[in-house]
């Protein structure tokens, strides 16, 4: 990468090359409620204008949606943080020339949706069609909160979650992706719809075919 020196990363934590000459190790800002909060798009002019904390704030705010999506849509477990890491370097090459034309996360969450149709593509082409193939229901309620210290709900909490990605992955693959874009990233029908290339009633087909899938399968329906 120009300017600066490849850091090792691990999954959604490590360190980023976000200055020249060396690695600046992720973490969180302190909070401080006197400051305003920036907009993601803010912050990544920010960025590009030189400010490495900016691109810490990025990180913080979109690494858990963005490797949700990442390892919940990937047909391969050992791709997933190659692309979650290839991902954040394609935001870090791209700075300078970064421009808001598109909300930030779209634009994130769209380099992550191409490198992993690509490398679908190079390594795995009987997959492809799945992926890129030809009244809106409410979300699925959010998972109970994993803060949970009695054993016997923290069990049930993770059965409940293997149940959930099991599911996941029994779903084609546009309509996994239509879901996890709308619960990991809070896209909206339009902005998924943008996305992925497809009409507004495709997308909002996609996502409502998800959800009942979905909670038939966690009802012990499917």
């Amino acid at each position: 990468m120009e300017g600066s020196s490849a850091a090792q990363h691990c999954g959604a934590g490590g360190t980023w090359p976000l200055a020249e000459g060396g690695a600046v190790r992720v973490h969180s800002p302190p909070m401080n409620a006197a400051a305003p909060v920036q907009t993601d798009e803010a912050l990544m002019l920010a960025y590009a204008r030189g400010e490495a904390a900016a691109f810490e704030q990025l990180y913080a705010r979109h690494r858990q949606g963005l490797y949700a999506f990442i390892g919940r849509q990937c047909p391969r477990r050992a791709w997933v943080d190659d692309l979650f890491q290839e991902t954040w370097m394609s935001v870090v090459k791209a700075r300078e020339g970064y421009a808001p034309t598109a909300a930030f996360r779209i634009w994130l969450f769209g380099i992550a949706r191409n490198k992993l149709i690509d490398r679908i593509r190079r390594h795995e082409p009987a997959l492809l069609a799945d992926f890129v193939g030809p009244e809106e229901d409410d979300p699925m309620a959010r998972l109970p909160d994993a803060g949970n210290h009695d054993p016997q709900a923290q069990l049930a909490d993770k059965q409940l979650r293997q149940s959930l990605d099991a599911a996941l992955r029994a779903l084609p693959a546009s309509q996994r992706e239509a879901f996890l874009l709308r619960e990991q990233a809070g896209m909206s029908l339009d902005e998924i719809a943008s996305l992925t290339g497809v009409s507004m009633e495709t997308a909002k087909s996609r996502l409502r075919y998800a959800v009942a899938r979905l909670k038939a399968a966690l009802a012990g329906g499917v």
